[in-house]
């Protein structure tokens, strides 16, 4: 299955799908606090969120007791402005996994490619899609569908946007392009694409860099033509007021924004390198906030020893475009950091 650069005819493998953040599970399982375990398997903001984001969430309890707006308008205003584009051009969803489901919906009767590796969920959703490995967008397989990450979940790597905005101009696919790292990278959207490519659709997520998780916040972005046709066949009420509160607190603060990818940037480099010096370790070079490590020794074995530590690692083994044993790992603060380092190191 897993090839070179090559591999434009791979059929989709029999994977088993997996999510990491499943810290409440294992606390249950493991009888402990989930306040003991650090989660190295969901890679989210290591800062936490914005500071005007609880006090959001508690002036908006009152709202509770009445509907939502079918689609907030105070959060569609707020991310139009922080991505440039107009209000008509998003569709708002219960979180990026919803919206990946969603799709699979609307395009699952048609071929479709994964430009692998692709978030696990991706696999789930359209289970019968080709596979490709190629970073050659010319060379991807002719299908209905693609779809790609920017950056790759679990290898960090960018695609850069020169080659890619160029086929995006030539192609007549559809394109649908998972950015729900890309504040991490610190590189552009394509986000300004979707109002001249009526076949692009990017996917972002409130998730992972406003450190929302819990409250499931995530956006299509597609031209408005699209937008009106899901939208008179979607359900309404996908973001409740809490989550609508938080986003738009969250994303109105631009200074933690800066603060976190700056302080991203110094540790992901500084975890590289230590990691490195791990026995049987070979780091790949990330543009998101996440590590991606290849081993010589099993990842679930690895995998396990660190749980005894209450440390959660991803286990990478066996993911389509990803050959051999490996591991992901979340960037997370310092202390976090050194944490798992002192446990990693005597296995």
């Amino acid at each position: 299955m897993h090839g070179g650069s090559g591999g434009s005819d791979m059929r989709g493998p029999e994977m088993i799908v997996t999510h990491g953040g499943n810290i409440f599970e294992l606390a249950r399982r493991r009888g402990c606090n989930w306040r003991d375990i650090v989660d190295f398997s969901a890679s989210i903001n290591p800062l936490g969120p914005a500071p005007g984001v609880k006090p959001a969430i508690i002036e908006a309890l009152d709202r509770i007791v009445h509907y939502p707006e079918r689609e907030p308008s105070d959060l569609k205003e707020a991310l139009a402005a922080k991505w440039a584009v107009h209000e008509e051009q998003i569709l708002l969803g219960n979180g990026a996994t919803e919206l990946i489901y969603f799709l699979a919906r609307t395009f699952g009767g048609l071929p479709t490619c994964l430009r692998v590796p692709v978030f696990s969920e991706f696999h789930r959703a359209f289970p019968n899609a080709q596979l490709t490995e190629d970073r050659d967008p010319d060379r991807w397989p002719g299908t209905a569908v693609q779809v790609l990450t920017r950056p790759e979940n679990p290898t960090g790597f960018l695609l850069e946007s020169g080659s890619l905005r160029d086929w995006l101009q030539r192609t007549r696919h559809t394109v649908i392009v998972d950015e729900s790292f890309i504040e991490f990278s610190g590189a552009a959207s394509l986000a300004d694409m979707v109002e001249i490519r009526p076949n692009l659709i990017v996917l972002r997520s409130l998730t992972k860099f406003y450190a929302l998780p819990g409250l499931r916040v995530g956006a299509l972005l597609a031209s408005k033509e699209l937008i009106r046709q899901w939208q008179t066949a979607r359900e309404p009420w996908q973001v409740n007021v809490l989550a609508s509160a938080a986003a738009v607190a969250a994303l109105q603060d631009e200074d933690h924004a800066a603060k976190s990818l700056a302080f991203v940037e110094v540790e992901r480099q500084w975890l590289t390198q230590q990691c490195s010096r791990l026995r049987g370790t070979e780091v790949a070079q990330s543009r998101a906030n996440f590590l991606h490590v290849r081993t010589e020794y099993p990842a679930a074995s690895l995998r396990e020893y660190l749980l005894q530590h209450n440390l959660i690692i991803r286990d990478c083994a066996g993911w389509a475009g990803v050959p051999g044993e490996s591991v992901r790992i979340a960037v997370r603060t310092r202390d976090e950091n050194m944490r798992l380092l002192d446990a990693w190191r005597p296995f």
